[in-house]
């Protein structure tokens, strides 16, 4: 086949990258697939990607670049929503390695950062000082500097420190044709000394003093005079009385201009206290109208949200009932945050806020919040706002595209009223309304139809309307995201030609060949271009999951994800390990899911238009690429309850398996640990000679090379007697009478570690229960699922729930001890088994399961008391603690069933628990065993739980459920972790114990 001149050049371009740039250079498919998207409504495949390992490794890239007539776009936290991230061009992630904190002086306040470090950790690494940077948006734990500097963000905090342009005071940055200078405020000496050094540095800075009093009138006219404009370039830091700031020009240009190298930015004191308000009125416009009665107050942050908003929260589980009933009544709230030197001067303002509120027009309900813990949860529900608006249940799924206009904040309730009744025109209505209503910028997500041409339509002729609406009140386009190819061709409607001709010339000036991030802002591609949805018409493949969420189509599913990118924090939570380890884009949940939908894009029966040929993914399910970029997914399932439109890829890993490799040999580890509970039946016969096998040297060595499993794991030794074969000849079956419950055997708690079965027979039948273990060997088929062997899988959880059935059907409950397997029953049971004839045991058994913490807890609340037979430290409380546990909840459990009720059994049993924070334990099953695997394994391990672990204080327990958990806690420490069973059972008076 022949090399078209593109190839050619592609490769040429590649092979000057690798040969002089120190970091990774990508140009294959699945690296192109991941960075094909942010969280916009466009797709565009960049040429390829490169991760510098340092600055100066970045700046040569972007000579090489230039000396190949190659685009250039920057990217940070790839979170921008109006689509400036994506393009086709040489993408440059400074994330991953440009991350450094470089210097920093307390005294003046200030730092210099490199454009990759993320926001939250560089805030925890000043937070010794007691500083911070001043803006903070909701993407906190993942945007960078650079990032937050190319799109000028604000976040809730801009009401008290302004956008990150009042942050920046001086920049480094690279041309494209080869200008590597430090900009900030020039004064006329500085000017002056950059006119006499001449060169290419002075011809911009004449051009910039020309253009600036050439438009002089146009932008002190023409820019609103709001706290929230961030469309269009920032000309108006270039005024005399702004002292010609250049850097600050630059903020907000979305690398459309130069290249950020270094920044040094302002910081402020971290506030000392905090108090929370929130006022409730009968309408969000309402709520507007109170905006310029509260601003005099000087709060910290002022947001609004209605009651949309909250009803969504709370369905996703972004908000609890607690949460909720906290909330003031009404269809608006204001929440509005105060700081002080103390708490009770904190307290004060908002007290005082109270007072002046109520004795003003239209009084508000009210909520004073002043105990930390409570704000900060009620302040979530207010971040969540993207995660709860994405997928509202009954009506379609909602998108970006006019999400955060800004008008003068003593204008916001008009402005609501009006822009309400353009959406309702467009029949776009019902939909959540919230935003920093302080500084008048509103937040939405829109039903736009961006899968029909006719609905694109009304999306572009929706914008349109929404622009002149928006300039009509003085406002801007972008109050926080940018313009990017969303809102670029409007900026006429908000500027006026003659300011857009000004801008025209400012990327000129720096970027006359137009390499930089081309078609955004300037020179704007349409914005029904390049539509996402649009050209994504995949045929429906046939799966073994239902995707009931996704209205049963994997499509659907593959497109989920909106780019938010929480999957890439580096602390808190579960999601996303992998990612955690290696840094890489691909590696982590976000990734996954873009590399997933360009391999849908690439299936063969597409009807979108264009739908393959705008794929970067075209072997299908074959996918190599899609593959490598699975291969290092946990499984751990954190995305499922961690991500905010709970990406499941767990879920999406094994069916893509199963796919993958139907009809072909797979890997190893499947036939040995994916059929674990086989072999395990098999070692039973002879558990001594089993464990003589694969412990002996030489023996145990040959078994891991065949079966997949790295050399440096041990290997879990089998039981000398399996807990259902102690179960069967017990001597004494427990106490007649009391409630039955089925203790399920599964296969780690049978074969490896039994005594935890009897230590919870001994805990159930002490609350009064009467324990049955079924008769003959079951299996949920965890093994399976994780490895993609569905139709196996879904055999054996047929064969389960027919056996259950009869005492599903008696209401009795099921207690699973491995979290692993319990959530097997509660989550992919009833998804695997929607549409046979055993489907409604199936949801009966997801109904019916319960972990042993949920069983006793319900018992307890039943009652209305301690559980019976309980009273003596099983579930009831004592007085003081007499037990200190550091606990770590498994992922699945995490995930899917949740620990609150493990922390209330501790508590009425006299355990002061430490539950952990510190996510996936890195084992995760079969994963932290198989060959390939052992290094993410132990980086993951000793990123959190080992740690912790060795750093508990001595003679504490340590409390892990999950088999993989103790086995990799186990292998990493000298404690030795226990079971939640084993924990309660100590607990019993000494005649319970048996």
């Amino acid at each position: 086949m022949a090399v078209s001149a593109k190839d050619k050049e592609r490769d040429a371009l590649r092979h000057a990258l690798e040969e002089r740039v120190d970091g990774e250079v990508r140009f294959d498919p699945g690296s192109r697939a991941a960075y094909a998207h942010d969280s916009s409504n466009y797709q565009r495949p960049p040429i390829g990607v490169v991760v510098p390992r340092g600055v100066e490794a970045g700046a040569e890239a972007v000579r090489v670049c230039a000396e190949h007539g190659a685009p250039v776009l920057s990217r940070g936290g790839g979170t921008s929503l109006a689509g400036q991230c994506v393009n086709t061009a040489v993408v440059i992630d400074w994330s991953k390695y440009c991350r450094r904190l470089v210097s920093l002086d307390t005294g003046a306040r200030r730092a210099i950062v490199e454009p990759g470090a993320c926001l939250d950790d560089l805030n925890a690494e000043l937070s010794g000082h007691g500083l911070m940077v001043g803006p903070k948006p909701s993407t906190h734990d993942t945007c960078t500097i650079g990032g937050m500097i190319g799109n000028n963000s604000c976040g809730a905090s801009a009401q008290a420190y302004g956008k990150m342009v009042d942050s920046v005071v001086r920049l480094e940055v690279l041309t494209y044709d080869g200008v590597r200078m430090w900009a900030g405020e020039t004064g006329e000496e500085e000017y002056a000394r950059i006119q006499a050094e001449g060169g290419r540095r002075a011809e911009i800075y004449r051009a910039l003093r020309e253009l600036r009093d050439d438009g002089l009138e146009a932008i002190r006219t023409r820019y609103p005079a709001i706290p929230r404009r961030v469309s269009g370039y920032n000309l108006d830091s270039l005024l005399p009385e702004k002292h010609f700031d250049v850097a600050r020009a630059l903020v907000g240009s979305e690398s459309t201009l130069v290249t950020v190298l270094h920044a040094e930015i302002e910081l402020v004191p971290v506030p000392a206290h905090q108090s929370l308000v929130v006022l409730g009125y009968d309408d969000i416009a309402l709520a507007g109208d109170a905006v310029p009665r509260v601003l005099p107050s000087e709060p910290l942050a002022l947001e609004g949200m209605d009651e949309r908003l909250l009803d969504l929260a709370e369905r996703d589980h972004l908000a609890g009932p607690r949460e909720v009933e906290e909330m003031p009544g009404g269809g608006g709230r204001l929440m509005v945050r105060f700081g002080g030197d103390t708490k009770d001067a904190a307290d004060a303002r908002a007290r005082d806020l109270i007072e002046r509120m109520e004795n003003g027009p239209n009084p508000p309900r009210y909520t004073f919040v002043s105990d930390p813990a409570e704000e900060e949860r009620l302040w979530k529900v207010r971040e969540a706002g993207l995660g709860a608006t994405a997928y509202p249940p009954g009506r379609p799924d909602t998108h970006e595209g006019w999400e955060d206009s800004a008008v003068p904040p003593d204008r916001l309730g008009d402005y609501l009223r009006d822009f309400r009744a353009l959406v309702r025109e467009y029949g776009y209505w019902p939909m959540a309304l919230y935003g920093h209503f302080g500084q008048g910028c509103v937040h939405t997500r829109i039903p736009f139809d961006l899968e029909d041409p006719e609905g694109v339509a009304a999306y572009r002729r929706f914008v349109e309307r929404a622009a002149r609406l928006v300039a009509s009140y003085g406002g801007s386009l972008s109050g926080e995201h940018g313009d990017g190819q969303a809102r670029g061709e409007l900026l006429p409607l908000m500027f006026g030609d003659e300011v857009v001709r000004l801008f025209e010339r400012f990327k000129a000036v720096f970027d006359p060949g137009n390499r930089m991030n081309p078609g955004k802002i300037v020179h704007p591609r349409r914005l029904d271009d390049d539509l996402d949805h649009l050209a994504y018409g995949p045929a429906e493949p046939r799966t073994r999951f239902a995707f009931p969420d996704d209205h049963h189509r994997f499509t659907h599913a593959a497109a989920r994800c909106v780019g938010v990118g929480k999957c890439r924090a580096s602390s808190g939570g579960v999601m996303c390990p992998s990612y955690r380890a290696t840094g890489e884009e691909e590696h982590s949940t976000r990734g996954r899911a873009r590399i997933l939908m360009e391999m849908m894009r690439g299936m063969p029966g597409g009807t979108g238009p264009g739908g393959g040929e705008a794929a970067v993914i075209t072997d299908g399910w074959r996918s190599r690429e899609v593959r490598d970029a699975l291969d290092l997914c946990l499984a751990c399932k954190g995305c499922r309850s961690d991500c905010p439109v709970n990406v499941d890829m767990a879920t999406y890993k094994a069916e893509f398996l199963a796919h993958h490799y139907a009809g072909r040999l797979r890997p190893p580890a499947h036939y040995t640990m994916g059929w674990l509970p086989l072999w395990a039946r098999l070692a039973a016969v002879a558990p001594r000679a089993a464990n003589t096998a694969l412990h002996l040297p030489g023996l145990a060595g040959a078994a891991k090379r065949l079966g997949g499993i790295d050399r440096r794991r041990d290997m879990p030794r089998f039981a000398a007697e399996r807990f259902t074969d102690w179960f069967k000849r017990r001597p004494e079956p427990g106490p007649p009478g009391g409630d039955r419950v089925v203790l399920w055997p599964d296969t780690f708690t049978d074969n490896f570690h039994p005594h935890i079965g009897e230590a919870a027979v001994r805990v159930l039948e002490a609350a009064g229960y009467r324990v049955e273990v079924p008769p003959v060997p079951l299996c949920c088929g965890l093994t399976w699922i994780s490895t993609g062997q569905l139709g196996i899988a879904a055999r054996v959880l047929r064969r389960t729930v027919r056996a259950l059935a009869p005492r599903l059907r008696d209401g009795v409950p099921v207690v699973g001890l491995e979290p692993s397997c319990t959530a097997v029953f509660r989550a992919d049971a009833p998804e695997l088994l929607h549409d046979g004839p055993l489907a409604g045991e199936a949801r009966l058994l997801r109904d019916r399961t319960r972990t042993l913490a949920e069983l006793l807890d319900e018992r307890q609340v039943e009652a209305g008391g301690p559980a019976p037979g309980a009273a003596h430290g099983v579930v009831a409380g004592l007085d003081t603690p007499k037990v200190r546990a550091l606990a770590q909840p498994h992922c699945h459990q995490h995930a899917v069933m949740g620990f609150d009720a493990d922390r209330r059994v501790l508590a009425r049993a006299g355990v002061d628990v430490d539950v952990l924070d510190a996510g996936c334990c890195g084992l995760a099953g079969d994963f932290g065993f198989e060959r390939g695997h052992y290094e993410v394994s132990v980086k993951i391990a000793e990123q959190g739980v080992w740690p912790a672990v060795r750093d508990a204080p001595p003679g504490t327990e340590v409390l892990a459920d999950g088999f993989s958990c103790r086995t990799q806690i186990t292998a990493g420490t000298a404690a030795r972790p226990r079971h939640l069973a084993e924990l309660l059972a100590e607990q019993l008076p000494a005649r319970r114990r048996g």
